[in-house]
């Protein structure tokens, strides 16, 4: 995750799941037909016509994200993508804000652990000149100097401040314990030590070997013609040069085995802040419709288990959550919350009561129905924009999904009893086997919190870095 995701993704991730939406009705769920065309220099492309809005939609992922940033040097996909739009052949980063100011354009470009994202948005009038600039900022960065200056003391000057807020950074301390020697430990980011390492030659190293035709996928949707958007884009992007992007392996990560505790010292806090979880799913997982649906049940909403026994019942805390974080490789679960220092142990106990009586006693069918009209009434806004669809189309492209993940969605939910929630329960919610991190003062909660894991780690928060510094070339394994 880039230094921004680092400061804002809790956040985000526990306003999605606490807001509470009313549920709507259940409806019948299809994606808008599209097509999909491959350029000669192997672009794939995927066009969504939808009218009735006059706005156009661009979202390029590139098929290489944090995963492939060189040990030692984390944050390097992610501030490749963020120099995209500061300087080009043809523009300097202030002609390229006024450009797109004056048609009143949106341009985004982040990198997540799998892939990197570019997104753009135009008013439909302005088609041709979003394009340009669109273009222009995939196919031809310079990468100026002072740019990248500027940029590397901006996200390192970000790193350091989140650090003041535990919420802010206890995903990247989560990661790191968890996945050890994974790739996925590295913060996607950057950290207080790599990103002084980052230079100039390797930003555009990077851009070189990874920025290629056949390595991207390419959405379009909104306000258009798509036989006159094929057109366009072979003359703005048919000439980007094709070139072999070298294959990067992403092995499934081990599930943890026993129990470990991370506690990261924050001298100053009054709170504490702390995940427990495993493993996770992979996005393209057989059970993730269920998980989906029993993990609304547990912590993934508001009236979820996990947040009435914490917050309602216990008053313990002011919001308590949990999560798979699906990726290309299996991402992490966690349940997160956080309490008063004094209440620190109380609350883990909680949230670990909660989950032993979700292997217990299972789920029923009512709970079941409840969340499915939740998740149906939930989720349709979520592709109401022509950029949402763009993004939807584009990630189930890169993870090889059809349009099936959203067509039959009602009907996978509607599949799921009691008995199958069981088993899933058993197979992907972990009780025995589980990672704790906190990030807390040290000095009075310790003594309370030894007894979760036999195996217990320590650091403070003034440390540079998330995760065990590298060792010997590689990231120390667990």
């Amino acid at each position: 995750m880039s230094r921004s995701s680092i400061c804002t993704r809790f956040a985000v991730w526990t306003a999605l799941v606490l807001t509470f939406a009313a549920a709507a009705p259940a409806q019948s769920l299809h994606l808008p037909a599209h097509e999909k065309v491959v350029l000669k220099n192997g672009l794939t492309v995927l066009l969504l016509e939808k009218r009735g809005v006059p706005i156009v939609s661009f979202v390029a992922l590139v098929k290489s994200g944090a995963t492939a940033d060189p040990v030692g040097q984390e944050g390097l996909a992610s501030i490749t993508a963020g120099l995209l739009r500061k300087g080009t052949k043809s523009r300097t980063a202030q002609q390229f804000a006024a450009d797109l100011d004056f048609i009143g354009g949106e341009f985004s470009a982040d990198a997540g652990e799998d892939y990197t994202k570019v997104s753009a948005e135009f008013l439909a009038k302005d088609l041709g000149r979003g394009l340009d600039l669109f273009s222009d900022a995939l196919l031809h960065p310079v990468f100026p100097q002072e740019e990248a200056d500027k940029l590397l003391r901006q996200s390192l000057d970000g790193i350091k401040a989140a650090k003041d807020e535990a919420q802010s950074v206890l995903t990247a301390y989560y990661d790191g314990y968890l996945f050890g020697a994974h790739p996925y430990a590295r913060p996607a980011g950057g950290d207080e030590v790599s990103l002084e390492r980052i230079r100039r030659e390797a930003i555009a190293r990077f851009y070189e070997t990874h920025y290629a035709p056949g390595n991207t996928i390419l959405t379009v949707a909104g306000d258009f013609s798509a036989a006159e958007m094929r057109k366009r884009l072979e003359e703005s992007l048919g000439g980007w040069a094709a070139k072999a992007v070298p294959a990067a392996a992403l092995p499934a990560a081990a599930p943890a085995k026993g129990r470990r505790l991370l506690l990261v010292d924050k001298p100053d806090s009054t709170q504490t802040f702390f995940a427990i979880g495993n493993v996770g799913i992979a996005r393209t997982d057989p059970d993730r419709t269920a998980i989906r649906l029993i993990n609304a049940i547990f912590g993934g909403r508001f009236t979820s288990l996990l947040n009435e026994e914490l917050r309602v019942e216990s008053g313990l805390t002011y919001g308590a959550v949990s999560y798979f974080d699906s990726r290309k490789a299996p991402g992490p679960f966690l349940m997160f919350s956080y309490t008063q220092n004094a209440t620190t142990a109380p609350a883990m106990d909680k949230a670990l009561e909660v989950l032993r009586k979700l292997h217990k006693d299972g789920v029923t069918k009512e709970q079941l129905d409840s969340a499915r009209t939740y998740i149906k009434g939930q989720f349709p806004p979520t592709i109401e924009t022509s950029m949402q669809l763009a993004n939807l189309i584009a990630t189930n492209e890169f993870h090889g999904l059809t349009d099936s993940e959203v067509n039959e969605l009602e009907a996978r939910l509607d599949a799921v009893t009691p008995e199958t929630a069981r088993q899933v329960i058993a197979k992907h919610f972990p009780l025995e086997n589980l990672v704790f991190v906190l990030i807390g003062k040290a000095a009075e909660i310790r003594p309370a919190v030894e007894k979760y894991a036999a195996q217990r780690d320590a650091r403070a928060i003034a440390e540079p870095g998330f995760w065990p510094p590298p060792a010997g070339g590689a990231t120390a394994p667990k």
